[in-house]
């Protein structure tokens, strides 16, 4: 079965809704509709967009995520009903600081919303981040200078596209990977952003290919240490953590 078909069956019995009645809605005939529940057949773009607008969920949502495992509330009052964004709290009821782990990128990109997949990532305890969700991103490759291999990039999570701002660096999850990349402007469909590596060209990233976006925070070295802070005082704070970094090390760098 298609996530769609498998969506619309779920939607449904959420809904308590017969074929007949959700046929009649679209303008189709219950036979037709039956062929997408059934995944016999595709729905045509009109349709879709009738099938988006009833349920009132993105049809972003309905092609790509398993809607089975969220409350349907909850995706009624998600924020243009498009991204969503799993998180698991700590026993004070503190959102976790995720890690990806290294060589994962197409498994983060496949598993973003998932989760299952997000519940079972390594996580730390950053006590000077808090009041916003944080994710902690693998640096590789020539692409996210300044930082080399080893580096993990705390990033903050970034709602709507609308937030972001020229000039800041963002960690970018796009559906080929990791970019690490200054943005320069944001278009109507799209987004243009740069390397501090003056090598790479800027480039457009489409709205069809970004995923997610985390502006920048903080870099945290493999060996426990941190970058871009003078205060001793935050200094000390994170190598108290070094215990709970010593504990995820063997799961994140593979």
């Amino acid at each position: 079965m298609s996530i769609l078909s498998e969506n619309l069956r779920h939607l449904r019995a959420q809904t308590k809704l017969s074929q007949q009645k959700v046929a009649d809605a679209l303008l189709i005939s219950r036979g037709a509709y039956e062929k997408y529940e059934s995944d016999h057949a595709q729905p045509p773009n009109d349709t879709l967009v009738r099938i988006s607008r009833y349920f009132k969920v993105s049809i972003d949502l309905l092609l790509t995520v398993d809607l089975r495992k969220y409350p349907l509330e909850s995706l009624m009052k998600l924020s243009d009903n498009r991204i969503l964004l799993p998180i698991t709290v700590d026993n004070t009821g503190e959102n976790k600081i995720q890690i990806v782990p290294y060589k994962a990128q197409m498994g983060y990109v496949n598993g973003f919303s998932d989760p299952e997949y997000i519940g079972g990532l390594q996580h730390i305890s950053l006590p000077f981040l808090r009041n916003a969700i944080y994710r902690g991103f693998p640096a590789e490759g020539d692409s996210m200078p300044p930082f080399k291999d080893g580096t993990y990039i705390i990033g903050r999570y970034v709602e709507k596209i609308t937030e972001m701002k020229a000039g800041k660096n963002y960690l970018i999850v796009t559906r080929g990977g990791f970019v690490y990349k200054k943005l320069t402007s944001i278009g109507e469909n799209s987004i243009w952003v740069k390397s501090d590596n003056t090598y790479f060209e800027p480039y457009e990233i489409s709205s069809y290919d970004l995923l997610q976006v985390w502006e920048y925070q903080y870099s945290l070295l493999k060996d426990y240490d941190i970058l871009d802070f003078a205060d001793n005082s935050v200094k000390e704070m994170f190598l108290s953590l070094k215990e709970d970094i010593k504990r995820i090390e063997k799961h994140i760098i593979q």
